[in-house]
């Protein structure tokens, strides 16, 4: 994908956790969505951040997060197992399920994990993926989200 291109449709997905979403749901609000799989130790290093994230700017700036799991393996495939590690990792926002990649290809994303965000006005502002992506996306939200209120 490249910056200002809108969100792309989340049509094909295998399952939802903790709510479905489509698009026009995110009508208005800036949205980040996080790429990760359970086999994937640098996103479940990142995981308490977008929590945190999500707390913090998503009742102050109606941010929205939505995850994708990307299955990076067979094994990676397993419901149970990523349905326990959402609940491990405390994640309350919406997850969808990949498993035959229709999302991930939609985003024509190859990497976990990754991260696009969005503003609210549906176009993507700011893509990163691996290790370090994760430091500047808070940076890339300030930017999008504007000042903050008192």
């Amino acid at each position: 994908m490249r910056l200002r291109e809108p969100m792309p449709d989340l049509h094909g997905i295998t399952e939802w956790v903790n709510g479905e979403l489509n698009k026009d749901q995110f009508k208005g609000k800036p949205v980040l969505v996080h790429f990760w799989a359970v086999s994937c130790y640098m996103c479940k290093e990142s995981l308490p951040l977008l929590n945190e994230w999500r707390e913090k700017y998503g009742e102050q700036y109606n941010l929205q997060l939505l995850g994708i799991h990307m299955p990076r393996s067979e094994k990676d495939t397993d419901l149970d197992s990523v349905k326990e590690t959402i609940k491990q990792y405390e994640m309350k926002h919406p997850i969808a399920i990949d498993n035959d990649h229709a999302v991930t290809d939609s985003f024509q994303n190859e990497f976990v994990p990754a991260y696009y965000l969005f503003d609210a006005e549906g176009q993507m502002r700011f893509y990163g993926a691996g290790e370090k992506a994760i430091g500047m996306v808070e940076q890339r939200l300030h930017k999008i989200l504007g000042p903050k209120e008192a």
